[in-house]
């Protein structure tokens, strides 16, 4: 008999077993559930990291955006937050018309100049504007800082204002 009879399966039963045994799945699921109660607080951190930040680009794309319509329209725009305050969202207004308003960020602490603030016809701000300050409170997120410079353009950047 050749090697590759022997080996290859020929002669013997044609039984064929398929799947798993039960020690093999309770096995993975045992490591599977290890890894998941490992990896689970960290990726709570991870999702309140992000939310964190797409808040700040969400508030810096308003900002420029509030500045290049003061800009086009030759008037001032106004960025003021809903009542409640900036975690409830904002309104971008020329006037008496809404240019745009922006959701509420639940669980998110968003602090910064109480009474909004408001860019002139040369894309400067009409008064110094407060930083903000977005975070998640108890929470060891990172938070970020939107800041506004003296051109009127934002910056933003990790860590407390």
């Amino acid at each position: 008999m050749s090697a590759y009879r022997k080996f290859s399966g020929q002669g013997l039963s044609t039984r064929q077993w398929r799947g798993f045994t039960l020690i093999e799945l309770m096995a993975t699921v045992a490591i599977a559930a290890i890894l998941m109660s490992v990896g689970t607080p960290y990726f709570r951190e991870f999702v309140l990291g992000s939310r964190i930040r797409a808040a700040a680009d969400d508030l810096m794309s308003t900002l420029v955006y509030a500045r290049s319509e003061a800009i086009k329209r030759n008037a001032d725009v106004t960025v003021a937050p809903e009542a409640g305050g900036w975690k409830n969202g904002w309104t971008v207004t020329a006037g008496a018309a809404v240019l745009s308003r922006h959701e509420a960020m639940s669980e998110l602490t968003v602090s910064g100049p109480a009474g909004g603030l408001s860019y002139n016809s040369n894309g400067r701000l009409a008064a110094l504007a407060a930083p903000f300050g977005i975070s998640v409170s108890g929470s060891t997120a990172t938070p970020y800082c939107v800041s506004i410079n003296l051109s009127g353009m934002p910056t933003s950047q990790r860590g407390g204002c």
